[in-house]
């Protein structure tokens, strides 16, 4: 008799809670259905309070049902929750192109992104009244020279049983990056190996200070190009050769008036959802022989 093959569990989670309430409502909805595992907190979005927070954490009342996760935010058109961080524009973090060439350039000040990302992994435990489960960065920020050994620092010494995410993909990247629509040229694809480099040193640093971090990460695709993303074809890409304990990124939610106004990426967040929230979606992760952790 042959052995029964068990499903790998994998890490579903959306991003950006805490941006919008509507963004909130739609990645609660899908958490209390099962259909995602995991979401990451924006403490640092104007929008996100402690009505919020209780809101979440209601879902694992009783039973830990979800992953709840910090998402250190850096990026403009946010602001900084610390007193003294720099730079700022116009109060604002810097755009996500400067912040990446700043660090880079090694032009950051590493005492005052670690007081910011401590102050954010504070807010969190205030919110949540724990350490988070998990640690990433919006827009992946946390993977940028100096930024990565400033929160490498932060967790190590505040949240040390908390797990960080590294966006390298399955066998460290050089697995062909599973694209139904053949976008290999694309900015899809670009940004997954510039994540996979990024998250190569980023493995290495968490490793020798012995931070647990994910095996391989999916979900990446071009969020500018809202004729050519067609997430319901690029889902089950996401899902091939990802090991047990795999991340996929997600951003599903609903759109309104705080959203746009602090972020781009909208109408792609409805699609999302209505892809994760349909009744086919369980018999895809079936098919693919994998399981929400």
């Amino acid at each position: 008799m042959m052995a029964e093959v068990l499903p790998r569990p994998i890490w579903l989670c959306a991003d950006d809670y805490g941006i919008s309430e509507s963004v909130d409502k739609a990645i609660r909805d899908l958490l209390m259905r099962g259909r995602i595992n995991a979401t990451s907190v924006m403490v640092a979005a104007p929008s996100f309070h402690r009505a919020e927070a209780a809101s979440l954490n209601a879902i694992n009342a009783g039973t830990r049902r979800i992953a709840i996760g910090l998402h250190v935010t850096l990026t403009g058109p946010f602001r900084s929750m610390s007193p003294d961080f720099r730079p700022t524009r116009a109060g604002r973090f810097p755009s996500l192109t400067e912040m990446m060439a700043r660090g880079m350039l090694r032009l950051l000040d590493r005492n005052r992104l670690a007081m910011e990302i401590a102050t954010q992994l504070k807010a969190f435990v205030a919110m949540f009244g724990r350490t988070p489960d998990f640690i990433d960065g919006h827009q992946h920020v946390h993977l940028f020279p100096q930024v990565r050994e400033a929160l490498l620092a932060v967790v190590k010494e505040n949240a040390p049983l908390a797990w960080v995410r590294q966006c390298g993909r399955a066998s460290n990247g050089l697995t062909r990056f599973a694209d139904p629509l053949r976008q290999s040229a694309s900015a899809a694809s670009r940004k997954a190996m510039v994540l996979d480099v990024l998250s190569a040193k980023f493995r290495a640093l968490a490793a020798a200070q012995g931070i647990k971090t994910n095996p391989a990460f999916a979900g990446a695709y071009d969020f500018a190009s809202a004729t050519g993303a067609d997430f319901a074809q690029l889902f089950p890409g996401f899902l091939k050769e990802l090991p047990a304990g795999g991340v996929v990124m997600c951003h599903p939610g609903f759109v309104d008036a705080e959203l746009e106004r602090l972020d781009p990426l909208t109408a792609l967040r409805e699609r999302e959802y209505a892809y994760l929230a349909d009744d086919a979606f369980p018999g895809v992760l079936r098919a693919h022989g994998v399981a929400l952790a």
